[in-house]
């Protein structure tokens, strides 16, 4: 059963937009025992007529019309500012129609032959969100909630302002963050998140879940990149009763826990081709079909997806789809790595540090100007999240008021001590003793021995790869998403390698588990 119109002073006015009456009639009919006001036209000119004379809360318009195309409308409408929400309807098959319409503003579409259900759905939520208040983005310090959780996990967010609220910074690359999220988060067009390993990629799919209509519906996190292959189809739709070995009653996947919510799909350039088909259709048709079952069923979710990688170029070397690509990146988010917003560290350090401290029982550390000093100047490949490493470690070592940073792979206390010292002083006038340069003598390169030939090649080549893939964990932060991205290969491969080679991570692990800061 559909939800009722939100409105409780008058019921909500549709605008129902198609050239075929008997369709005309059936949508009309339908909205009509939902208790909506419904008015109808059959052309573009017509529809204006209706639009000029008064305001609606949605309009549902078929693409083509015997006088030009529903897109018409949807411009007409965002041009002259007005409020309506827009849902279109294109014929099966065509996919790129509803991505153009959706990035034109639309706020959602269905495909031809309309499922009744799915279109009562669509309605209703088209309404709530044209009634519902819109957050206004008020930052505020607040501390970044870490997402290095299991392969998904079920919430129900709070407010859109407190999840804005979040985003810690005040920098131009973070108000402009702030300020898209809240203006896609009133649609349902898919989103693509895109950003470093460690930007808080999360985060900011939390806030357009908590900014939308959807807020109240639950919000699943799947990690695409932890999931065994064999796995995922069970994962992502289900599964009946004895449709595999073990499965001794039903499951729902992430689309059906999702349902009337957002569904995020993190580090969505990991997922197999084989997979990447399947939940294109998933997508499109906006239906599941559970392993072990005959029957599709509807599922209402929002997809909000997040990679580190360059899609583009993953679509020209032929490991992403073009068309699942076209249809998850109808709207971009980019988020800024740590070293293009520099200035928003102070409040970073402040947040995170609040958190530790309240989580280990402790008073919150002196943030000295010093700490602030070396951090600016540390690169800080592994964004927020490794900045927060950092600052656990400090805290952890710290047995004083201020705290100390122990800045691993690179910038060591020792490089900075001799970055540091003075010049040597002459033991006559105690004056810095200015040292002559030497003659440049050319000098012929001496011969090098090629090195012995390895007794065991497997050991050797063990043991080379093991100090790079140790040099890349230590020059990402133990961050091991962004230690693969630097080498090249893919989580999967680079956590096969760890476990392999038994590299021992901070946490104590071997690197067989999933949930290290990834």
């Amino acid at each position: 059963m559909s939800t009722p119109p939100p409105s409780a002073q008058r019921p909500a006015q549709i605008l129902v937009i198609d050239d075929e009456p008997d369709l005309r009639t059936l949508y009309e009919l339908t909205l009509l025992r939902e208790g909506y006001r419904v008015e109808a036209a059959g052309s573009v000119s017509e529809a204006w007529q209706h639009l000029e004379a008064g305001r609606f809360d949605a309009v549902i318009t078929d693409m083509r019309l015997p006088d030009g195309q529903g897109m018409e409308i949807i411009h007409r409408i965002q041009k002259a500012q007005r409020s309506e929400r827009c849902v279109v309807m294109t014929a099966y098959g065509s996919a790129e129609n509803a991505v153009e319409a959706l990035k034109a503003g639309a706020f959602d579409y269905l495909t031809k032959p309309v499922d009744l259900k799915q279109f009562r759905a669509v309605v209703a939520s088209a309404v709530q969100a044209r009634l519902a208040p819109q957050p206004v983005a008020k930052p505020v310090q607040a501390v970044p909630a870490s997402n290095n959780s299991a392969d998904a996990t079920v919430v129900t967010s709070g407010t859109g302002i407190a999840a804005l609220d979040r985003l810690v910074g005040e920098s131009e690359p973070m108000r402009l963050v702030k300020s898209r999220i809240a203006k896609v988060a009133r649609g349902m067009a898919p989103v693509l998140v895109r950003g470093e390993s460690g930007t808080g990629k999360e985060l900011v799919a939390r806030a357009v879940h908590a900014c939308s209509q959807r807020s109240e519906g639950p919000f699943v996190a799947v990690n695409c990149g932890a999931i065994p292959e064999n796995l995922l189809e069970a994962e992502f739709f289900g599964a009946r009763k004895g449709s595999y070995t073990g499965s001794s009653q039903d499951r729902d996947g992430y689309f059906q826990a999702a349902r009337g919510g957002t569904l995020f799909l993190d580090e969505i350039g990991d997922l197999p081709l084989a997979m990447q088909s399947k939940l294109l259709r998933a997508i499109q048709e906006r239906s599941v079909r559970s392993i072990g079952s005959t029957q599709e069923e509807a599922v209402d979710v929002r997809i909000v997806s997040a990679t580190h990688k360059d899609l583009h170029a993953e679509v020209q070397a032929g490991r992403f789809r073009q068309d699942l690509f076209y249809r998850l990146n109808v709207i971009e988010i980019a988020v800024p790595a740590l070293r293009d917003r520099r200035e928003d560290l102070p409040a970073l350090c402040a947040a995170l540090l609040s958190r530790i401290a309240q989580d280990g029982g402790l008073p919150v550390p002196h943030l000295s100007n010093e700490l602030l000093r070396r951090l600016a100047q540390h690169p800080l490949n592994g964004n927020v999240r490794e900045l927060e490493n950092l600052l656990h470690r400090a805290v952890a070592l710290n047995d004083g008021d201020e705290l100390h940073l122990d800045l691993m792979g690179g910038f060591t206390a020792a490089a900075e001590a001799a970055a540091s010292a003075p010049a040597p002083l002459s033991p006559v006038t105690d004056a810095p003793v200015a040292l002559a340069p030497l003659p440049s003598v050319p000098v012929a390169p001496p011969k090098v021995a090629p090195p012995p030939l390895p007794s065991d090649l497997q050991a050797y080549l063990d043991q080379q790869e093991r100090e790079i893939l140790v040099r890349a964990l230590h020059e990402s932060g133990f961050n091991r998403t962004a230690a693969a991205a630097r080498l090249g290969m893919s989580l999967r491969q680079i956590r096969y390698r760890i476990a392999r080679l038994g590299i021992t991570t901070p946490n104590g692990d071997d690197g067989a588990s999933s949930h290290v800061d990834d």
